[in-house]
């Protein structure tokens, strides 16, 4: 069996990489990189988990990610479908403000880039105010080559450092890049357990077993390693991928999606909605279907 790394290597051949990836789906493992990571999802849909905290992203959308914050963008499960025909494009940059730029970062005029960066660890939604500024310089920075490749950095680390608005942070709990390499893959592994089993009836037993924990015990380290009880992300994770189902209007009724969804009584489903989302499903599709008809007649 191949031992999978929480630390993904990124390779050094140049101070700038960038990587254009076409495929059934994304890297479907919690992992990091010492480098910055900056990407731009050209086709697909799924949810982005970083650190303690999930967002749904699709085409269009953004994200740069700090420098050792673990993460994985985990497509919808139809791209997992063997007769899918579904693809995700991105195009990603990677850069180590603190490796071989370091003596670049360093100079008086890029001091505010870097604090920009190291301000913003814990990542962010690049907004949509700059967004095709920042993906024009990345499809640029692509093309280029040589000593070209270093100004279109400069255009694209502008970009970046141009918004104006205040930047939400992707993930809220600070402490997740301290992690060692070891609890990395522990609770790496523990993730994916839950994002491949979540329509199941998961028990606190099961998931510590994959841990190698007692229940008493796994309860502690994940709380202190995540930021969240187990309970708390096993629910997230379910009412993320319920919502997604919701507004798809691809199901037989709420009921069907509650089971489809991993809870076992509806009136469970509805209360744990309302308490991630603020709304019941019902009023959760009631919302979207507005903002859909109000949209349409502003395009009209």
């Amino acid at each position: 069996m191949k031992v999978l790394q929480f630390t993904i290597p990124v390779s050094h051949e140049k101070s700038v990489i960038v990587e254009r990836v076409c495929l059934p789906y994304h890297y479907p493992y919690l992992h990091r990189h010492k480098e910055i990571q900056l990407t731009w999802i050209r086709k697909g849909e799924g949810t982005l988990i970083v650190g303690n905290n999930m967002h749904d992203y699709s085409a269009g959308d953004v994200f740069l990610i700090g420098a050792n914050l673990p993460h994985v963008f985990k497509s919808n499960p139809e791209y997992f479908d063997h007769n899918s025909n579904k693809k995700i494009e991105a195009l990603t940059v990677f850069f180590n403000p603190e490796g071989t730029l370091l003596p670049l970062f360093n100079m008086a005029e890029m001091k505010p880039a870097l604090t920009f960066f190291q301000q913003y660890q814990q990542g962010f939604k690049v907004p949509h105010s700059i967004a095709d500024k920042v993906v024009a310089a990345m499809v640029a920075l692509d093309k280029a080559s040589g000593l070209d490749q270093i100004i279109q950095f400069f255009n694209l680390i502008k970009g970046i450092t141009s918004a104006k608005c205040k930047l939400s942070p992707l993930s809220t709990y600070g402490n997740l890049p301290g992690i060692t390499e070891n609890e990395g893959i522990r609770i790496g592994n523990i993730y994916n357990y839950i994002i491949q089993h979540y329509s199941e009836a998961i028990t606190l037993e099961d998931v510590a077993k994959v841990a190698y924990m007692t229940p008493e015990s796994f309860c502690r380290y994940f709380k202190k390693h995540t930021g969240n009880t187990f309970i708390s992300f096993l629910n997230e994770i379910r009412i993320n991928e319920a919502c997604k189902k919701l507004i798809a209007h691809k199901f037989e009724s709420i009921n069907n999606v509650a089971y489809k969804c991993g809870f076992s009584s509806i009136t469970n489903f509805n209360r744990v909605f309302k308490c991630v989302i603020g709304v019941t499903p019902k009023g959760y599709i009631d919302s979207y279907n507005n903002n859909v008809i109000s949209l349409n007649r502003a395009a009209g």
